[in-house]
């Protein structure tokens, strides 16, 4: 096993066009079956020193900082100081594994308090990564969620209505002769994961 990924050799084919042989000296294959499995002996020490930073919000007296599904992570913080900390933790620790973190893909949002009055200020410095300007969101697609500082619900909901919408038309014009019994099988199917 160990053969396979430290002897690969990849090709890349754009437009037609396929390139000459290159081996791979680090990462995991794309697609592979192994691959989620060792991609967690990368990323386990980094969620462990994250965690036990005890930097983020508290919560039952029990720190939430971090939220991690596969490659996409979310730092949570209570102030500005304490994200730009661990921004700057996870990019020590992901360099010291021979990861990297994309500054063009990653974006931060600032929630503001539901009572107004607790608001301390609502202008920030920006965050950096390695001396690059992270961008400020009011809104973003996490997971598949559009999540906003708001903390509205509305844009998700009224995406999931369309997509609902989508395959509800879908499967009238594709079985449209079936029997109604069928018809609301598929619909079962394919339509209930909304409700």
């Amino acid at each position: 096993m160990a053969f396979w990924y430290s002897h690969q050799m990849v090709r890349v084919c754009w437009q037609g066009v396929v390139s000459s042989c290159f081996s791979i000296g680090n990462g995991v294959k794309q697609g592979g079956i192994l691959s989620p499995f060792l991609f967690r002996f990368y990323i386990r020490d980094l969620i462990r020193k994250i965690n036990i930073s005890t930097v983020g919000c508290f919560m039952f007296n029990k720190c939430f900082n971090l939220l991690a599904y596969a490659d996409d992570l979310v730092l949570l913080a209570p102030s500005w100081c304490s994200l730009q900390f661990l921004i700057n933790l996870l990019v020590a620790e992901a360099d010291a594994v021979g990861l990297s973190v994309n500054a063009k893909k990653t974006v931060t949002m600032i929630f503001n308090p539901y009572d107004k009055r607790k608001c301390i200020r609502t202008n920030f410095p920006q965050f950096s990564l390695h001396g690059s300007y992270l961008t400020s969101v009011t809104s973003f697609k996490y997971l598949g969620h559009i999540i906003d500082d708001a903390l509205h619900d509305d844009n998700d909901i009224n995406r999931e209505l369309k997509c609902l919408f989508t395959r509800v038309n879908l499967l009238n014009r594709r079985f449209w002769r079936c029997s109604i019994g069928v018809k609301l099988q598929l619909f079962k199917t394919f339509c209930m994961c909304f409700l």
